[in-house]
C-alpha cells in the first residue's frame, strides 16, 4: 500500500495562544476579535486567538474591558494554556510574532548578514 504525503516548509504567517474558557478569556477574546487581522474561535474548553504576522496584547486595553485597575503578565499567563509564535512579554503588553526576525529589535537578534 502506497500512500503520497506533502508538507510544505514555508511559513503560515500566523501567530496566536489558546486562552482558557472563562470569564476573563472570554473578555480578553472579545477584545481581540476587534482587532484586524485576529480570528477568535470559541470551542467548548479553549478560545482559539489566531493572527496575521503580529498579535498585540495590550493590558491597559484588556483591563479596561474587563473593569479592572490593571492587567498584567500574571494575569495573562493564568489565562493562556499555549502559544504558537515568538513571543516577546514586555511591562505593559503581550506581543506575538509570526517570523522570529520581526521580533528581532524585542530580542536582541541581529539580522546583519555575516560574510
Amino acid at each position: 500500500m502506497s500512500t503520497q504525503f506533502t508538507f510544505d516548509h514555508t511559513s503560515s504567517g500566523r501567530a496566536g495562544v489558546t486562552l482558557m474558557n472563562n470569564q476573563v478569556g472570554y473578555v480578553v477574546a472579545q477584545v481581540m476579535e476587534e482587532k484586524p487581522n485576529v480570528t477568535v474561535t470559541e470551542l467548548p474548553s479553549m478560545i482559539r486567538v489566531d493572527g496575521v504576522g503580529k498579535v498585540d496584547f495590550d493590558y491597559a486595553e484588556l483591563a479596561d474591558a474587563l473593569g479592572w485597575a490593571d492587567f498584567g503578565n500574571d494575569d495573562f499567563e493564568e489565562i493562556m494554556s499555549t502559544h504558537y509564535g515568538r513571543m516577546v512579554v514586555l511591562d505593559d503588553r503581550v506581543l506575538l510574532f509570526a517570523n522570529p526576525e520581526d521580533a528581532a529589535e524585542y530580542i536582541g537578534f541581529d539580522l546583519t548578514p555575516v560574510g
